[in-house]
């Protein structure tokens, strides 16, 4: 019958590629091992030699972590890096996706049994698979393959795949209950006095926090008589917010010297400039109904902003099969999940999106009228030039209620056709609907109408807006008085945001696979015939994206700009084979030599045509020794966003604009850029030395999609070897280098480059850069008369990553005391280079992050685990965790090397039930302090990385399993 098992964790031992934890597998003389299908491969084999190095994580280190969240299991391999999770507030798209090699997660396939995951969000940044889909309790092991595979599984797998096995076989009852929470020691002196130095509170003492709830249920059992099974699972877990207020390291915005703290002089009190356009060049407060000079009063943004999201997730589902004969079996998987995230940060307000302040404003003390327009000879007739920074606090922080409802649905048949022959078909349908609703937020339009306000002739202040009819619901916006703001004009502003949106994606595929060993083709030099696949499969996707008018217009004010609508799709049609060749067995020093070769064709409907292939090799020279390698050529089509997203604002991180600020003794800015170099980007004359830069440091860079695109293609190479000497049962040892060279990369090419390109003398580069009315980069969210910097979707980087992955593993008894087994998995780096465009500046990122680099890229990992299993029924395990050392780009900064300690254990009380309990990070390390340069458009938050490191502290958890 049909040989339905993958990649099991025995097999995967025996191949010296399975991490955490160990299983001892020992075949005896007259076993049977049945044939598996290994992740990278549809071949089904029998022999014990991979090509392809596969990294598997059993469901045992998801509970020893203690981790009700995958991406957190996920993130402490070493290959794999952290994107999208509960972490970001600020650019949340509310998933979590996965990110191989820090190659982005748009290029990690993720699968489910070997079958594709749709795009896990409409929104921007959410287009990699969402893992809040996985259930926890239903994962039978993860296997992680690094390097292409797109010969094998289509578009996406440049960086690699991860296939989560799922139960399906499941007898009994089995009853899961978590609990878990962080802890904290805000101690940091030296940050705690610059917070206070600045004027801000910060966190201080003992903190915990985070509470995670975490239940699941599974029940399954065999039908008639053991043809088939029905495994059924439902699950609920509820997070509890954490905003940055509750540690010290997140108290502000630290700068990236960590000598002081940023702040957004976007201020409660309301701040009045004219950024240097006029020659008086004045700063105000309101103080009362004053204005006085500003003497640097900042608004520390930080405390608000959620350091994890609150998270309340929903999922049920079935995996079923049912042989109806002997040569087939249907099956099914049926997978819900309803998730609901909310980010927050702080409050909206006019950032500085008008310039003009009519001097005969009534809400005008006789001073402020002084200070403002009577000091320039202007009169009540005249407008002065004026840009306004009220924060609006009374209002609230700003809120992003997200989100994601899926479906996943597949609907299959499999068997033997005869004893050479077998087949899958199998449909499969996805959804994921998003809804968006965006809190507290302020009108643009509405901000600049509150703030016309006139004399209505009856002694009755209101808009001029009122007067005029264009807006008779109007309320003037006294900001002018420090006690003027009432709930009635907040009620008037307020901008409520709504988007929604799908994705969804339909599969049907089916292949055959042949032993042709049955009909005698095969080597002289080998046993067992040649293995063939063949198969075909078509694939839709397609995604709608709906955000309402406010977000269109980019009417909200704390939005950065318009959010454009998204629409498409697009289908392809592929056709693939793979073969197997035994090459050599059973002879002196080639036990066995196998070929593997895989190619697949791909026709797009978007008129893009594709040839992948794939060659791989292994080579067991004895039963201690054996040698792989592989190559494969790799390909990931554009996306729907990638092809079809309109143009519009987003922003990004920089420390500071090189053309801004005061000038040195040497007419040189802070960054040592002349006005020569800076007159290149647009700015004049009379702007030079008195340029502001964004507080927040953010600043705009125009986005779009680009339908012209073609595929990027990535050339990958690995070659390792696997020891299982014979002298040390339980030992095994693999070490694979791996090479992953991407070329035509779809990116937008980084706004810091485009600016520092045009800064250095490329004038094909200068276009790009427009300057606003202060010669800034940053004030406003008019497309058309805003400064940004154009960065729009093309086929341009050039991205090369080699490295080494090694893992090892040995199980051994220790007499009357039980056993002990000893896994430790190492990644390490030794070039992570990039061209933001051909003949660009190669930019070495190993160990580096920031600018063009962006999220950290670290070039030693390395996760070893313990675990010793007592005759007491109880199992005692530490893990150690090693993050290497990153410093940023231009070597100011080092974050500094970071060891973690976990320590956890069970206790199987009897048959019925089992209680474990861990700490994870258990001398509470902090995280290394980036500063404000670890911004929201690198996956940073609160000063750090914190899907790098842990970033909350000390975690402890407490489970109780109840199995029937």
């Amino acid at each position: 019958m049909w040989k339905r098992n993958p990649l099991s964790l025995a097999v995967a031992t025996a191949l010296g590629v399975t991490s955490l934890p160990a299983v001892s597998f020992a075949a005896e003389d007259d076993a049977v091992i049945e044939e598996v299908i290994v992740t990278g491969s549809r071949i089904k084999n029998s022999n014990l030699v991979s090509s392809s190095p596969v990294t598997t994580v059993g469901a045992e280190e998801l509970i020893l972590q203690g981790t009700v969240r995958v991406e957190d299991m996920l993130r402490n391999l070493p290959q794999v890096y952290s994107d999208q999770n509960t972490t970001q507030s600020n650019g949340a798209t509310g998933t979590a996706t996965i990110n191989l090699r820090n190659l982005g997660p748009e290029r990690t396939l993720v699968l489910v049994n070997g079958r594709r995951l749709p795009a896990g969000s409409p929104l921007a940044g959410g287009i990699g698979a969402d893992i809040n889909q996985i259930p926890g309790a239903m994962i039978e092991n993860v296997e992680i393959l690094t390097g292409g595979a797109s010969a094998t599984y289509g578009s996406d797998a440049v960086a690699g795949v991860v296939n989560f096995q799922m139960k399906d076989d499941f007898e009994g009852v089995q009853i899961d209950a978590q609990f878990s929470q962080y802890n904290h020691n805000s101690d940091n002196s030296r940050i705690q006095r610059i917070v206070r130095d600045t004027g801000f509170e910060t966190a201080d003492g003992s903190n915990t926090d985070g509470d995670i709830s975490d239940f699941s249920i599974v029940i399954g059992g065999n039908i008639d008589n053991g043809r088939g099974n029905i495994t059924a699972y439902a699950s609920y877990r509820d997070i509890d917010a954490v905003t940055q207020s509750e540690r010290d390291y997140s108290s502000c915005a630290l700068n990236n010297q960590g000598t002081g703290c940023f702040g957004s002089s976007t201020i409660p009190q309301g701040r009045i400039t004219d950024f240097g356009v006029n020659d008086r060049n004045f700063d105000f407060i309101v103080n009362g109904t004053d204005f006085q000079d500003r003497d640097g009063e900042l608004y520390n943004y930080a405390p608000l902003n959620y350091f994890q999201r609150p998270d309340e997730r929903y999922t049920a589902g079935v995996f079923a099969h049912y042989d109806i004969t002997d040569q087939a079996e249907i099956y099914t998987e049926l997978m819900f999940m309803d998730d609901r995230s909310v980010a927050q940060i702080a409050p909206s307000g006019a950032f500085f999106i008008t310039n003009t302040i009519p001097c005969g404003n009534p809400l005008l003390s006789a001073q402020q009228f002084d200070a403002l327009c009577g000091q320039d000879g202007l009169t009540t007739d005249d407008v002065q030039t004026a840009y306004i920074g009220r924060r609006n606090v009374e209002g609230g922080p700003r809120q992003q209620d997200l989100r994601h409802t899926s479906f996943r649905g597949v609907f299959g048949v499999r068997g033997d056709i005869n004893e050479a022959w077998s087949y899958d078909l199998f449909g499969q349908y996805s959804e994921v609907s998003m809804e968006n609703t965006y809190l507290n937020d302020l009108s643009i339009t509405r901000i600049g109408r509150a703030l016309d306000a006139v004399d209505d002739g009856s002694g009755n202040v209101v808009c001029r807006s009122v007067v005029d009819g264009s807006d008779p619901n109007c309320i003037p916006w006294n900001i002018f008085d420090s006690n003027g703001v009432t709930q009635q004009q907040i009620d008037y502003l307020v901008l409520p945001l709504f988007a929604r949106g799908t994705t969804d994606q339909k599969v049907f595929s089916g292949y055959v696979a042949g032993d042709l060993g049955e009909y005698g083709i095969k080597l002289p030099s080998a046993d067992n015939g040649i293995n063939v696949v063949v198969g075909a499969e078509y694939r839709k996707e397609n995604l709608d994206f709906n955000p309402d008018q406010g977000f269109t217009s980019g009417d909200g004010a704390g939005q950065g700009g318009a959010t454009g609508a998204v629409s498409g799709g697009f289908d392809v049609t592929e056709f693939f084979i793979e073969t197997e060749i035994p090459l050599i067995e059973g002879r002196r020093f080639a036990q066995e030599l196998s070929l593997n070769l895989a190619y697949r064709y791909s026709d797009y409907s978007t008129g893009v045509e594709t040839d992948t292939f794939g060659i791989r090799a292994g080579w067991a020279i004895n039963d201690d020794v054996k040698l792989r390698a592989s190559y494969q050529r790799a390909v990931r089509a554009a996306n729907i966003r990638e092809l079809f997203l309109p143009q519009g604002f987003n922003l990004f991180d920089l420390d500071q604009d090189p053309c801004a600020g005061a000038l040195d003794a040497n007419g040189l800015t802070a960054a040592g850029r002349s006005f020569e170099e800076c007159a290149r980007s647009g700015v004049t004359a009379d702007r030079f030395g008195g340029i502001p830069n964004s507080p927040a440091g953010q600043y705009n860079f125009l986005q779009g999609g680009n339908p012209n695109l073609e595929p990027e293609e990535a050339d990958t190479y690995s070659v390792g070897v696997v020891w299982t000497p014979a002298f040390a049962d339980g030992l095994s040892v693999s070490v694979d280098y791996f090479d992953i060279e991407i070329k035509e990369g779809i990116s937008n090419l980084t706004p810091e480059f485009i600016l520092n390109e045009c800064l250095d003398g490329n004038t094909s580069q200068c276009g790009l850069v427009r300057r606003g009315n202060a010669g800034d980069l940053w004030i406003g969210s008019d497309v058309n008369n805003s400064g940004r910097i154009q960065a729009l979707n093309d086929n341009l980087a050039i991205e090369r990553v080699k490295g080494f992955d090694v893992v090892a593993g040995y199980d051994f008894d220790i007499g009357d005391l039980g056993s002990v087994a000893i896994n430790n998995v190492l990644s390490y780096i030794d070039t992570w280079d990039q061209q933001e465009l051909a003949g660009a500046p190669v930019v070495d990122c190993k160990g580096k992050w920031g600018g063009t680099c962006g999220y950290p890229t670290i070039d030693l990992q390395n996760q070893m685990r313990v675990s010793w299993t007592t005759p007491w029924n109880v199992t005692l395990s530490t893990a150690w965790r090693h993050i290497a050392d990153v410093e940023d780009l231009n070597g100011n900064l080092d974050l500094g090397t970071r060891d973690y300690i976990d320590m956890a254990g069970y206790w199987d009380i009897n048959e019925y039930a089992t209680i474990t309990v861990g700490v994870n990070n258990v001398f509470d390390r902090a995280p290394p302090i980036a500063g404000n340069a670890a911004g929201p458009s690198i996956n940073g938050n609160g000063n750090i990385f914190p899907g790098a490191y842990d970033h909350l502290g000390r975690y402890w958890f407490g489970r109780a399993t109840f199995s029937f």
